[in-house]
């Protein structure tokens, strides 16, 4: 039986959960952690993985240890050096924090890298575990609300949040690709994540190609009731907060909540995430959070600053591979005031 030797890249919060993953899978070890802040890197490996190696560079730790298995827990304009190493170090499995990169160029660029050099290539997107979203889309797949016709979407931003319910979007949807997006981002005040400025508002609607639309609405007066909602053409399926996270509407009108496990948000889908990404690589199959699917939900949000950069509809594929949003900032088209 496969045994997968295991690093980070990263040891600040998510790394924990990541570390969790594979100290739980029975073929994985955790060998080496990385992190320019040697205590950060001493405390999860003492808290994960005590025999671990400590590096404070991880170029020189993909030489050194020649780990199988990475995991690349840093802010997302360091993802792309991060997994070009791993793939030129000749890695198996490369798993990366979501949002995937700063600008739609590398985005591709790390998914071409690991394309070429045999490197499974995972992201974040561990949302697709939770009961509530896999029970939620069983009952749409058994006909519980008609055809699928639309499905909306709110939360607080286009890329840091917006990527994980766009990737739901493409979940529900059978991974129907986009034919086009159509968007508008406002951003009057200075705001961001992880050290991505981030929109104070936005809309962006797509068409699948199987005719389904989806609308995502982000920032202020984003409230559609609900944070996703399935509509089809005999009934609605709604998955909210709380304790009842999932709301079904069929044919005769009144609402039904199923039993599901757990909520809309769990630490502990990043360990499945990472289960499925180990399963995945001894069985030679897809796993379910492949960096071809991260680049769905990944274009329709550059597309969606593009759209607004150019004043219309953006057809798929997405040609330009900046950020335009990053580009317009840096042009003084929009101009966030910081406090």
């Amino acid at each position: 039986m496969a045994h997968y030797r295991c690093a980070l890249i990263g040891c600040g919060g998510m790394s924990a959960l990541h570390a969790a993953g594979y100290a739980s899978h029975k073929n994985c070890e955790i060998v080496a952690v990385a992190d320019t802040a040697e205590d950060k890197a001493r405390a999860r490996a003492a808290s994960h993985a005590p025999g671990a190696a400590i590096y404070t560079d991880y170029v020189r730790m993909l030489k050194a240890e020649k780990p199988d298995i990475v995991s690349i827990c840093l802010w997302p304009h360091l993802h792309a050096p991060a997994v070009l190493a791993g793939a030129r170090a000749g890695v198996k499995a490369i798993h990366c924090e979501k949002p995937m990169a700063p600008t739609w160029g590398e985005s591709l660029k790390m998914v071409a890298a690991c394309d070429k050099a045999g490197v499974q290539l995972t992201f974040g997107h561990q949302r697709r575990f939770l009961d509530a979203f896999r029970k939620a889309r069983q009952l749409k797949e058994e006909g519980a609300i008609g055809e699928l016709v639309r499905v909306e979407g709110s939360c607080d931003n286009m890329i840091d949040w917006g990527t994980h319910w766009l990737d739901m979007m493409f979940f529900m949807n059978n991974e129907t690709p986009a034919l086009w997006v159509l968007g508008q981002i406002s951003a009057p005040r200075w705001r961001e994540v992880f050290g991505l400025p981030i929109e104070t508002q936005a809309i962006c609607e797509l068409k699948f190609q199987n005719n389904v639309r989806g609308v995502l609405f982000t920032g202020e007066d984003n409230d559609i009731g609900c944070s996703i909602r399935l509509i089809g053409s005999a009934g609605c399926i709604e998955l909210r907060g709380g304790e009842k996270p999932l709301w079904v509407q069929g044919k005769g009108g009144g609402w039904r909540t199923p039993k599901v496990v757990g909520s809309l948000h769990s630490g502990e889908a990043v360990g499945w995430g990472v289960h499925d990404l180990v399963d995945s690589l001894r069985a030679g199959r897809q796993p379910e959070l492949s960096a071809r699917r991260a680049l769905q939900a990944t274009e329709v949000i550059f597309a969606t600053y593009e759209s607004s950069r150019r004043r219309g509809r953006v057809d798929l594929p997405l040609k330009p591979k900046d950020s335009a949003y990053l580009s317009m900032i840096e042009n003084g088209d929009l101009k966030p005031k910081r406090k």
